[in-house]
């Protein structure tokens, strides 16, 4: 047969391959059959194979996997594909890198309507299911007219003749007590629920266990079926109730007691996204247990007993105290106010019952102001719901006073549980205040949730600059930083996205007043109707200058503004909205230009771009100076 590779004489470019315009108004899945090869040992710069999302209407595309391990068989990828109203096509990018010796190889690429978890085993690549090898008991391809085994079946179960093909396992090579054969579903790569079928049959001589497990991407494992006892010779249908909320792999196990146990043989896996009882069931919806605290405490609530402990205030802009970290405008939880500090105080906000036997990763913006010793002034806590059981799962150790800092915590728990805040003040003499905004909760462990794929159009400057360049790189550019800038009084603290991260900004002590430094996007695809770009940007400092964002579209010289802002705005940073729309390929350009003294350095973070219409207006698209209320705090 034919394959096809990335050519390699062209170094540091990448090879695109894009599929035509396709239509898929069912679920989906892609399989890919694939190899990287390479002959030399571990190069600084991997080849990859990754495999893009290009929907209608969108100017970024959607990294939906991508490979980097050498390998010297060829393996398969396979992915969910959700269905969609709008075309799309899929794009295959081959990277070389550094590395002259590899090859990047696709043999099929192939697009069936189902799910990835389904399988009738009918062809050569088992839909991705692999067996786990084990030196005596294993999962193997039966039927197909080959009679490889003593006690092996006369007929599969798709197509009802000797010639079709179905799993099986035997057991007549065992050689020690409770050895398992383990067969291995493709990971779920998209989030479903449903019912989850198979056909089986036993036949035992001793008892087997048979048993289907979900396991996670850390490894722990949930058992959802299991055969009782009963004997039946031909084929019968299991079905079970299938959550997967996160990536899971489905696990046949077979555990066989003697080398007389018998054998087990599966076929026909489907998947619906009905559970089996018919209820519909509605899933948990991790977005019910965030809140930014805009308009309310969403789902959140305190103990009347324990007093007034955390309040909802809202800092004018101001250059002594920071705001809040949705918007820089808005409203944060405020513990330990002056009001209330006393002694042994003690606030505690309760957030919404969360079901059992999920795992979660909440996340969290706090910051610190006035304390003395910062450990322990904030810890977040599990109640399981009878009350009993309280679990302390984090607290503060130590953070740089008044910046907003990310915390990430991985829970997961039998019971219904909920989460709770809890601020403390020790003594009199060492109360400070408490701040809290911007909570999520979503499914899968934090650490999961960082190895997924990153947004399109969304750029943190955490690893690099994205889909970023500059016009020219000197003393006087953009420079991606981490921490507090250089000069006292101007510049960020820290970044937004964590508080520890990095960010852009201009270091206004190598630059001359006026001086203009550039951040250029690459080429953007063109789309009809509106888009909206969300970025936060910090101009703080007495001399501050000007941050500008202008839209250049392609073939033409004309940069037209969209957004500007003049002099000191804050010490917090503040959220930037700007809506525009391009049916042209353009590229989008942050201008940033010094003030009138080095305390001027403006610095931008957490760019996103999105399609369709911003969902919220900013007031002001070009305003300059300040507000004369500066210091005043609203409660």
């Amino acid at each position: 047969g034919h394959y096809i590779s990335v050519d390699t004489s062209h170094e540091g470019e990448k090879a695109v391959l894009s599929s035509p315009d396709l239509y898929s108004e069912e679920w989906s899945c892609v399989r890919l059959i694939y190899q990287i090869a390479k002959t030399s040992d571990i190069s600084p710069d991997p080849a990859r194979l990754n495999l893009y999302l290009r929907q209608e209407g969108e100017s970024f595309d959607r990294l939906l996997w991508s490979a980097k391990e050498p390998s010297d068989s060829w393996l398969i990828a396979s992915l969910d594909l959700a269905n969609s109203t709008r075309k799309y096509k899929l794009v295959l990018e081959g990277e070389i890198g550094q590395d002259k010796s590899t090859s990047i190889a696709v043999f099929e690429i192939k697009i069936t309507s189902g799910y990835c978890i389904e399988c009738d085993f009918e062809e050569n690549h088992l839909c991705g299911y692999v067996n786990r090898w084990n030196p005596n008991v294993n999962w193997f391809v039966g039927g197909g007219n080959i009679r490889n085994s003593q006690s092996i079946l006369p007929k599969d179960h798709t197509l009802n003749s000797a010639l079709g093909h179905y799993m099986y396992v035997d057991s007549v090579y065992v050689k020690h007590f409770q050895e398992v054969a383990q067969l291995i579903s493709p990971k779920t790569m998209a989030p479903i629920s449903g019912c989850l079928s198979f056909y089986y049959q036993l036949k035992q001589e001793s008892s087997i266990v048979f048993t289907v497990y979900l396991r996670d991407m850390s490894g722990s494992y949930e058992e959802i079926w299991k055969t009782d006892s009963a004997l039946n010779a031909a084929w019968a249908l299991a079905e079970v109730d299938f959550n997967a909320p996160y990536p899971m792999e489905v696990i046949f196990e077979v555990a066989f007691n003697s080398a007389k146990g018998g054998y087990v043989a599966l076929d026909d896996i489907s998947f619906s996204p009905v559970y089996c009882s018919n209820q519909t069931g509605t899933p948990f919806n991790p977005a019910k247990a965030g809140c930014n605290f805009e308009e309310d405490l969403c789902n959140f609530y305190q103990d009347h007993k324990d007093g007034p402990g955390w309040s909802r205030v809202k800092v004018k802009r101001n250059v002594y105290r920071a705001g809040d970290h949705t918007t820089g405008f808005g409203y944060y939880l405020l513990a330990n106010t002056k009001f209330t500090s006393q002694p042994e105080y003690i606030g505690r906000l309760y957030g919404p019952t969360l079901p059992g036997n999920l795992q979660f990763c909440l996340r969290f913006y706090y910051a610190l102001y006035g304390f003395f010793k910062m450990s322990g002034t904030l810890a977040v806590y599990i109640f399981e719901e009878n009350h009993v059981v309280q679990e302390k799962i984090w607290s503060v150790l130590d953070s740089p006073k008044g910046v907003w800092t990310q915390a990430e915590i991985s829970f997961k728990k039998p019971m219904p549980c909920k989460v709770v805040f809890v601020s403390w003040c020790k003594s009199f003499w060492d109360c400070g205040l408490v701040a809290l905004d911007d909570v999520s909760l979503s499914l899968g462990s934090c650490q999961a949730a960082d190895l997924l794929l990153p947004r399109p159009g969304e750029c943190t400057f955490e690893k690099d600059e994205c889909m970023f360049t500059q016009k020219k790189r000197g003393r006087g550019s953009w420079h991606r930083k981490r921490g507090p800038t250089p000069t006292s009084y101007t510049g960020p603290k820290g970044d937004h996205t964590t508080g520890v991260g990095y960010y852009m900004y201009i270091e206004a002590s190598n630059m001359v007043y006026g001086q203009r430094a550039y951040l250029v996007s690459r080429l953007l695809r063109g789309t009809s109707g509106k888009q909206c770009l969300t970025f936060f940007y910090h101009m703080y400092g007495a001399g501050t200058g000007l941050l500008s964002v202008y839209l250049k579209k392609e073939g033409d010289d004309e940069e037209i503004p969209l957004w500007r802002r003049t002099g000191e705005q804050s010490i917090s940073w503040l959220r930037g909205l700007i809506e525009y729309e391009s049916d042209t390929n353009y590229q989008i350009i942050f201008e940033a230009i010094r003030g009138v003294s080095i305390r001027s350095d403006t610095a931008i973070d957490d760019v996103l771009f999105q399609a369709g219409p911003c969902l919220e207006v900013e007031e002001i698209q070009f305003s300059s100076g300040y507000p004369d209320s500066l210091n005043e705090i609203e409660y």
